[in-house]
């Protein structure tokens, strides 16, 4: 059956998505389009691309996440600067390997932009905060920044989507009259984006299967906040779930694949590959669970 697919934020949570993949694929099910915040944008983009569930598997399998932690050189010999790089260049990390990283697996199947896919296929969702706007990729750009989006490198979206507040820096874009826009992860104002298939009258074309990295709802319990860090993390939690928690108890929970990680920390990039397979394991049991009855 065609379907159209949402994957959630989650960062190196996202190996869970990829056990997931795999019985969407197994279950004779196909995606028509994707979309996704985050790590769950990297996962959509992949897929829009043409690999296939055991193809993206081998591809995260062989990947060393900790590439990804490209620290700007003048920080290996001056002690404590990469705490500069968070006040002046608002993260610690430049994102650059990442995006190149994507850049590179994009290229096997020769796709480098949004025109080199099906319309409508891919959407990428990004927090623009120096707009304050939620932002989907390609659909905005001219709307909002009058940029071509054929002419959009999907890697760059990626890098984008998946850019962490304070961990990766700030990615930016010029628009209209050369006005500059920061972007950052697409999770801080939307990690789970359900609604973007969409049309106006909150009708989908087809069925939209969800795989959120959390348990349900239901599931969720409170944190104690007992210090000023402890209430930042929170505030950040919130900020990350709150929106989509809302909508996702409005909407039906019968068509979205709830996998609960919270074990692992999202900035994990030394994930140990033993629980990349256990996280892998994990997607696959929940999605094979959900997916007996599905969509009946």
């Amino acid at each position: 059956m065609k379907i159209d697919g949402v994957f959630s934020g989650g960062g190196v949570k996202a190996y869970a998505l990829l056990g997931a993949i795999r019985q969407i694929s197994a279950y004779n099910h196909t995606f028509e389009r994707v979309a996704g915040s985050s790590a769950g944008a990297m996962m959509a983009s992949l897929l829009s691309a043409g690999f296939s569930a055991d193809e993206l598997e081998r591809l995260m399998q062989e990947l060393d996440m900790q590439e990804f932690l490209d620290s700007p050189k003048w920080t290996e010999f001056i002690p404590f600067s990469k705490w500069l790089n968070l006040y002046f260049r608002l993260g610690l990390y430049k994102g650059k390997k990442l995006e190149h990283w994507m850049y590179k697996q994009l290229a096997k199947k020769g796709v480098y932009t949004f025109s080199d896919l099906q319309p409508g296929y891919l959407k990428v969702v990004v927090s623009d905060i120096s707009l304050g706007k939620l932002v989907v990729i390609p659909d905005d750009l001219e709307r909002v920044y009058g940029i071509n989006p054929n002419g959009f490198p999907v890697a760059k979206a990626v890098r984008m989507s998946a850019g962490f507040p304070y961990f990766f820096m700030p990615e930016k874009i010029r628009g209209r009259k050369k006005q500059k826009s920061l972007m950052v992860d697409g999770g801080l104002l939307s990690n789970f984006p359900l609604w973007v298939f969409e049309d106006g009258r909150e009708r989908t074309t087809r069925p939209v299967l969800g795989v959120k990295l959390s348990g349900y709802p239901a599931q969720a319990e409170p944190h104690e906040i007992r210090n000023g860090l402890d209430m930042f993390h929170a505030l950040f939690r919130t900020m990350l779930h709150a929106h989509d928690a809302r909508y996702v108890s409005k909407s039906d929970e019968h068509h979205i694949i709830f996998i609960p990680v919270n074990h692992v920390s999202a900035t994990d990039f030394t994930l140990p590959d033993k629980l990349k397979k256990q996280l892998i394991n994990v997607g696959e049991e929940q999605a094979d669970a959900f997916l007996r009855r599905w969509p009946n």
